[in-house]
């Protein structure tokens, strides 16, 4: 069974200082988000991506979104500046649930970037996700704790009904809100475009930085 470490329990610097241990070691976490729990490889680890490929049994050419603690840790993931569309968005609903395509800096592993040469990423509104990504200071992976095609799980013991010791650590942040799931936005060329509607609803937002469309994709 995967060790559990309980937000209620246990101090905060040393669950987190622990799961850097694990992800360093490229091994797999579940912690809880503002929506549900998600499971966590280090964005630069082979062996960990690949085992929660296997374990989540992903489809193919589904890469997994990643958390940041901020723009700066953004930086490893991305090949150029961030464009003003898209930090326009992050001014508005960063940290939170929208998630943004970046063009992937090369070298990243084929499960995080898409055959576009995208990658998604967020800085994410829950505190203990946020919390997390802020100790480790590196980029995680945020899908979502479930078998592909399964509803996710918003407590521990749903992540251990689903996965058993496939997961070598929890954080046990209680349950969590549920909801919906973070909206999926392209900036690119100046043009927002939704490829999954979700949490953040972009047709309502403040002050436009850029045309507005939607693929309704994934919904």
């Amino acid at each position: 069974m995967p060790t559990v470490l309980k937000l209620s329990e246990t101090p905060e610097p040393i669950i987190y200082e622990t799961a850097l241990q694990y992800l360093l070691a490229g091994k797999i976490i579940a912690y809880p988000t503002e929506t549900f729990y998600g499971l966590g490889a280090a964005f630069d680890n082979t062996d960990g991506l690949k085992r929660l490929w296997e374990i989540k049994q992903r489809p193919s050419g589904k890469p997994f979104p990643l958390i940041a603690a901020d723009v700066t840790q953004i930086g490893v993931l991305v090949e150029a500046a961030i464009e003003p569309e898209a930090m326009a968005l992050i001014a508005l609903y960063w940290p939170g649930p929208l998630t943004i395509l970046f063009n992937a800096r090369a070298g990243l592993s084929a499960l995080i970037t898409s055959k576009e040469g995208k990658v998604a990423v967020r800085i994410p509104g829950g505190y203990a996700a946020l919390s997390l990504v802020r100790h480790i200071q590196f980029p995680i992976t945020s899908t979502s704790a479930n078998i592909s095609n399964a509803p996710p799980a918003s407590d521990a013991q749903g992540v251990i009904e689903y996965f058993g010791s496939s997961i070598d650590l929890i954080i046990d942040g209680g349950r969590t809100k549920g909801g919906m799931a973070s909206t999926i936005v392209d900036v690119s060329g100046g043009q927002i475009t939704v490829i999954r509607e979700g949490a953040v609803d972009l047709s309502n937002r403040p002050a436009p930085p850029g045309p507005y469309t939607s693929t309704r994709q994934g919904l």
